[in-house]
């Protein structure tokens, strides 16, 4: 088990360097193109942080470890906003802006509940995989539409570096992501086998929080920098593109049923979204007093499903 523990970590290493990385090149090359910043907060740096995530339920999903595959995105959104925005938000308060209240949350929000639908049944289909990849094709354009008309053009912007540097930037980090989500994968369900664990606990603890570490990485050094948009950005894009994407492509390249003890996980995710929505319609914000509730309520989380395995 030694062996696969350490598998594990490199796997973990991979993903985060190879996402960093990743989020690196493709940030320069919109740059280089010159695509709104905006669009590259909510989108490239959002999307790339979840690399990791669709990579280890795509690989999961071929391996028929749909438990992994399913459990990794629930678990992965209730870190993000129970620990990452719970963490954030004690290093300094972060303001929800009104375009993330008014559309992205509530986007949040009906995602999540379509995935609480689609889950009732104990599967995921080929079909409502393609609903939701159509559906993150859709909330790109929405949101590259509204970039577009409220961008803010920055003058004599240095580049970050050379086309063909970002290129291979974004080659080496995909490589990086697919490399160590097939190290994850594995050597978590080993692991799993070792202890007697179940895959969906495995998915719902280590797979989730370790493939989450770019997203709370990026916060941390967002909410350190005062950059509280991308820090409130970066959790809401990364929780529709682990539900509309992951979700989607991985049940569209193989189908898959589930233990229906997930719908119970699936209705705590919605229920935190729905929390967080509330948090901003009243507060207009994350400060430290909703960040301990936050925290306290993740911490009771994993008590519950720890027992429960």
């Amino acid at each position: 088990m030694f062996i696969n523990i350490i598998l594990l970590i490199i796997g973990f290493i991979l993903l985060i360097k190879g996402a960093d990385i990743f989020v690196d090149g493709a940030s320069a090359i919109a740059l280089l193109l010159k695509i709104p910043p905006i669009i590259i907060g909510l989108t490239i740096v959002a999307f790339g942080t979840s690399a990791p995530e669709a990579a280890v339920s795509i690989v999961a999903a071929l391996e028929n470890s749909s438990a992994i595959s399913i459990s990794n995105v629930i678990g992965s959104n209730i870190f993000n906003v129970l620990a990452v925005l719970g963490i954030n938000g004690l290093i300094c308060s972060l303001p929800i802006s009104r375009q993330v209240i008014r559309k992205d949350l509530p986007i949040l929000c009906l995602s999540t509940i379509l995935t609480l639908l689609f889950m009732i049944d104990g599967k995921f289909t080929r079909i409502e995989g393609l609903i939701f990849l159509l559906c993150i094709v859709l909330y790109v354009i929405m949101l590259i539409r509204y970039s577009l008309a409220n961008s803010v053009e920055k003058e004599d912007e240095e580049k970050p570096m050379s086309l063909s540097k970002a290129i291979l930037f974004s080659i080496i980090g995909i490589a990086g992501i697919i490399i160590g989500g097939q190290l994850t994968v594995d050597s978590a369900k080993a692991i799993a086998l070792d202890l007697g664990m179940s895959e969906k606990l495995v998915g719902l603890t280590i797979v989730s929080i370790g493939t989450s570490l770019p997203e709370l990485v990026t916060g941390i050094v967002a909410a350190r920098k005062h950059e509280t948009d991308i820090a409130i950005g970066n959790v809401v894009g990364s929780c529709l593109f682990n539900l509309l994407f992951i979700l989607g492509i991985s049940s569209s390249i193989c189908p898959y049923s589930f233990e229906m003890v997930l719908y119970i996980d699936a209705i705590i995710m919605t229920a935190v979204i729905i929390l967080l929505y509330v948090i901003a319609l009243v507060f207009k914000k994350v400060d430290k007093k909703q960040a301990i509730l936050f925290i306290i309520l993740f911490i009771i989380y994993m008590i519950y499903i720890i027992y429960r395995n």
